[in-house]
């Protein structure tokens, strides 16, 4: 019973779409019609409201903060099905007709809240992507992966085929990107 409970706390928790939210709130606009359509934190900063944008990511990453820490310390054994939900809850929002983020920023909450060395190579790995690229999406997916590969070489403290699932999940989510990407259509990212 007390999975059934952490699976669903932590969905909806997961669930709530902040991009959507503070668009509508601030900016009286639905983000779904603006850039690529998506709630997350990159589309929220093409709304040209840098606040909104930042502050999307930071409310995404708190978000699984806040059930993963509680779960960790009170029921270790759920940590991976919470981090899970949380993010399945992110992509997959019930208020939204399924229809979320990405789960990036979600995702990097899941990993600081795990190991803070986690977040770290991944925020690293990100910035080093980003600086080169300025490819939000490359970014992501590069970073995504360093993760399990860092636990291969470094760290036997991880869990590596959760890790290789999260990766293959975000890479579907980023299908679309991958194909212009591919087709060198992919739209650069300012973040400054």
């Amino acid at each position: 019973m007390d999975y059934i409970l952490v699976i669903v706390v932590a969905y909806f928790l997961g669930s709530i779409p902040f991009g959507f939210v503070l668009t509508k709130i601030f900016l009286k606009k639905d983000i779904r019609d603006i850039g690529s359509g998506n709630i997350g934190a990159t589309n929220a900063l093409r709304t040209g409201n840098k606040a909104v944008g930042f502050s999307t990511l930071i409310l995404d990453v708190v978000k699984a903060v806040i059930p993963i820490i509680f779960i960790k310390y009170n029921f270790p054994e759920y940590i991976y099905i919470a981090a899970l939900s949380v993010f399945l809850g992110h992509v997959f929002p019930i208020w939204l007709k399924f229809k979320g983020g990405k789960g990036v920023a979600t995702y990097l909450g899941i990993l600081f809240s795990m190991n803070i060395f986690f977040g770290i190579v991944f925020i690293t790995s990100w910035l080093i992507v980003f600086f080169i690229s300025k490819f939000s999406s490359l970014s992501s997916l590069i970073a995504t992966l360093s993760i399990p590969i860092f636990i291969f070489f470094f760290n036997n403290q991880g869990n590596i085929i959760f890790f290789l699932i999260m990766f293959v999940l975000i890479f579907y989510t980023h299908r679309e990107n991958i194909k212009r990407l591919k087709n060198k259509e992919e739209t650069k990212t300012k973040i400054y």
